[in-house]
């Protein structure tokens, strides 16, 4: 029996990656393919989907308006050409999805902002934050001030990583293949396409291939990276030819692409995540705090009677219950000596003990593990 592929038109939370070719022509920006890519995103928003864009093409655009060739770019020139494209590519997506009364948010990053627990929390608030305000991300690495050593280098693997961050059921990278094939389908007339990779094994990895584009920086091997990271995460992963208009509708309607399947959904994989990291500390609870957190609530600063260890936000702490016992594990929104000075108040008492206005919970309910 055949495997079913995901349907993205039940997508809950959707990251859509839009490659540097599709975006952007001999001529410059794609209007008309770009008008129709918000159209569908507009319809998805619709559904009731979030939906987060991380789109190439910055430093295709600024290269023309600054007369740079279109080969590879010394670092520095890339980092010009990005800095004067990411005006354009922004306005370009407001513009797009404007009529359709979506507002559309840029937000930049880096590989370290990833890699960096603290940061990582901080950009996973804010991704939440946009979403739960109705928002559209657009998100793109940084080019600006990322050097050689702290860049992720293409924006399929930026894109898994999004994925994960937010918490998305399915990503979706638009490009100029339509999936993964055996071989190379341009030079071996027997290459097979296939529909649902159910797991990346050393045979899948080997299929990947070199970039097709000399706009693009990534290839099936970037992909492929993706979706080990994507699916790891409890994330689906598409590969699809983007270059029709309308490219969410296609793909929903049965379009030729390859799915790679998840293993498990997003909450669960970042749930083990939490769980498999060594507490730095303890934030020990009253009865109240305890019975609050076993239905699933936050851990509210009122709650806690006293933090033992030294921890910085985002680090991982143990909970536990009045007589000792471990509650749950999660990751501290605060750092100890805060914890320990906001311990026992209120959430409204927080700024002026802090001297700054802080988060309303020590450790979020999406961030522990019961």
């Amino acid at each position: 029996m055949a495997t079913l592929s995901p349907d993205l038109a039940a997508a809950r939370r959707l990251v859509v990656k839009i490659g540097s070719a599709l975006l952007v022509g001999p001529d410059g920006l794609r209007g008309d393919w770009l008008r129709a890519l918000c159209d569908d995103v507009a319809d998805w928003r619709r559904r009731g989907a979030d939906v987060v864009l991380v789109s190439s093409g910055s430093i295709a655009l600024g290269r023309r308006v600054l007369g740079l060739p279109d080969t590879a770019l010394p670092l520095e020139q890339a980092q010009a050409a990005a800095a004067v494209g990411q005006i354009r590519l922004a306005r370009a997506y407001e513009e797009a999805l404007a009529p359709h009364g979506v507002t559309t948010a840029q937000v930049l990053v880096t590989l370290e902002d990833t890699q960096d627990r603290r940061r990582y929390l901080n950009s996973r608030a804010t991704m939440q934050t946009l979403l739960g305000l109705g928002a559209v991300p657009i998100v793109n690495e940084n080019d600006t001030v990322a050097t050689d050593e702290i860049r992720f280098g293409d924006n399929d693997r930026l894109a898994a990583q999004i994925a994960v961050t937010c918490g998305a059921d399915q990503l979706l990278l638009l490009s100029d293949v339509d999936g993964l094939y055996t071989a190379n389908p341009k030079t071996d007339p027997a290459a097979v396409h296939l529909p649902v990779i159910e797991r990346i094994t050393p045979e899948i990895e080997s299929m990947g291939g070199d970039p097709v584009s000399g706009l693009s920086r990534g290839g099936m091997k970037t992909k492929l990276l993706a979706a080990r990271t994507a699916v790891a995460g409890g994330c689906a992963m598409a590969i699809a030819e983007g270059s029709v208009l309308h490219p969410l509708r296609a793909v929903a309607g049965g379009a030729r692409c390859s799915w790679f399947l998840p293993e498990g959904d997003p909450q669960a994989a970042r749930k083990r995540w939490i769980a498999a990291m060594k507490p730095r500390g303890t934030l020990a609870v009253d009865a109240g705090a305890a019975a609050a957190l076993a239905t699933g609530k936050s851990l509210l600063p009122a709650g806690v009677r006293a933090v033992t260890g030294e921890f910085g936000r985002g680090d991982p702490v143990a909970i536990t219950g009045p007589l000792g016992e471990t509650l749950a594990h999660g990751l501290a929104r605060y750092t100890a000596a805060e914890s320990r000075a906001i311990a026992g108040h209120r959430t409204a008492e927080i700024e002026t003990i802090l001297g700054y206005p802080g988060r309303a919970v020590i450790v979020h309910r999406d961030d522990m593990v019961v």
